[in-house]
């Protein structure tokens, strides 16, 4: 029998599950992970009656749970009759999806197109870059990020199987421009806010966008909505527009509250889009955004319109400097709503454990979601949270740090 010996070049299954399974099973034995319970008033309650604040939701403006939204779903379900009109749309289609991008297009000032999720959308459009389908025809070095997110790492194969690919070290802009030089087709890959905290240098790769004519591809989930005029995230609003060599991928599930995926393109032609219709993979299967996903959306994105939007992007921001003020983190200052407190690998559950225990989750993060010895708890701002709340979570943060540097 010949053994099969994997090449291990883009993804490393065996080693990211031996290393982080430990510390999930660790996790759910103590309860900090398979956690089933409902939303009550702003809390979270299980069947046993424990009572909790979520800290580590994305929904940073709680839109998902605004009436409008909810109103929008339910509306778009008996307007249109039907939850999910199962057959690709490039064959037939309600004009559900149609209004949807339309409204989500002049909201953004780009040509978009929806996806039932980011990672859908990553999964189709990668492997389309790499075969120059969406760079002018050339196939481009793909050079992706290597802090770049699993819904964009993982189609590496796919597109090491249409042309060459790389990692580079995060934000690199040395190497990037490097490789610029040395090929005429270059595509960088990587987040435009980072699920950890931190931002892309947007205008820096703009500077090499206009020497190099380099192509980029954001995933600007964790900003849209939190950031920038009518909430257009954090790329969007750093540039002054888009042309063909940018595409922004960003999920309507966080802080936009609804659900799906909007794909940002500047210049694309007729003929483009409808490659992207028919060919990047799921994204041309049986499984659009569904009809309540749409409505939801489309209520959101009018929130967006208002003066509300800015309400809650400024409550945010005094939510985030509450906590800035409290516990002593690297994202410091930033206008991000995620905040790394780093915590020993052998600690980190411990914490976590404590924390929950009084009343506020917090998620443990660990390898391979974060670099081997760098575990932490992943603090997630949200404007529903309370002051009072926030200052209870930090004063037991700072205790821990204090014992720990105590004992050490």
């Amino acid at each position: 029998m010949t053994k099969v010996t994997p090449e291990n070049r883009y993804r490393n299954n065996a080693k990211a599950i031996e290393i982080g399974n430990a510390f999930w099973n660790l996790s759910e034995k103590h309860g900090l992970a398979g956690i089933v319970a409902d939303l009550d008033g702003g809390e979270l309650r299980r069947a046993d009656g424990h009572r909790f604040v979520n800290f580590s939701c994305c929904s940073y403006l709680d839109l998902d749970q605004h009436p409008r939204v909810i109103d929008g779903a339910i509306a778009a379900l008996r307007r249109f009759g039907v939850l999910d009109h199962c057959i690709p749309r490039a064959r037939v289609q309600l004009p559900a999806l149609l209004e949807l991008e339309a409204s989500l297009g002049e909201l953004f000032e780009v040509q978009v197109v929806s996806a039932i999720s980011a990672s859908v959308a990553s999964a189709g459009l990668l492997p389309l870059l790499g075969s120059g389908h969406l760079s002018g025809g050339r196939r481009p070095l793909m050079i992706f990020d290597k802090n770049c997110h699993v819904s964009m790492s993982q189609a590496k194969p796919a597109c090491a199987d249409e042309t060459e690919v790389l990692t580079c070290r995060h934000h690199d802009l040395d190497f990037i421009e490097d490789m610029c030089r040395r090929h005429p087709t270059v595509c960088y890959v990587c987040d435009g806010s980072d699920s950890l905290g931190g931002y892309a240098p947007v205008a820096d790769l703009s500077r090499l966008q206009e020497r190099y004519g380099l192509y980029v591809y954001y995933d600007d989930s964790h900003s849209l909505s939190i950031s920038g005029r009518r909430g257009a995230g954090h790329v969007r609003s750093t540039m002054a527009g888009l042309d063909e060599r940018t595409i922004i991928v960003a999920t309507l599930n966080k802080a936009f509250g609804a659900s799906g995926a909007a794909i940002m393109f500047g210049g694309q032609s007729h003929e483009t889009l409808r490659i992207v219709e028919r060919f990047a993979g799921a994204l041309s299967y049986s499984q659009p955004m569904n009809t309540a996903a749409v409505g939801a959306s489309m209520a959101s994105a009018e929130i967006h319109r208002t003066g509300e939007l800015s309400t809650l992007q400024a409550r945010l921001r005094q939510k985030i400097a509450l906590f800035d003020s409290l516990v002593p983190t690297p994202q410091a200052g930033a206008g991000f709503p995620i905040r790394l407190v780093s915590v020993p690998d052998t600690q980190v559950v411990e914490l976590g454990r404590a924390l929950f225990a009084a009343g506020y989750y917090v998620s443990p993060v660990f390898f391979p979601i974060v670099a081997r010895g760098t575990a932490g708890l992943r603090v997630m701002m949200r404007v529903g949270q309370g002051d009072e709340t926030i200052r209870g979570l930090c004063g037991m943060i700072a205790g821990f740090a204090t014992r720990a540097g105590d004992a050490a």
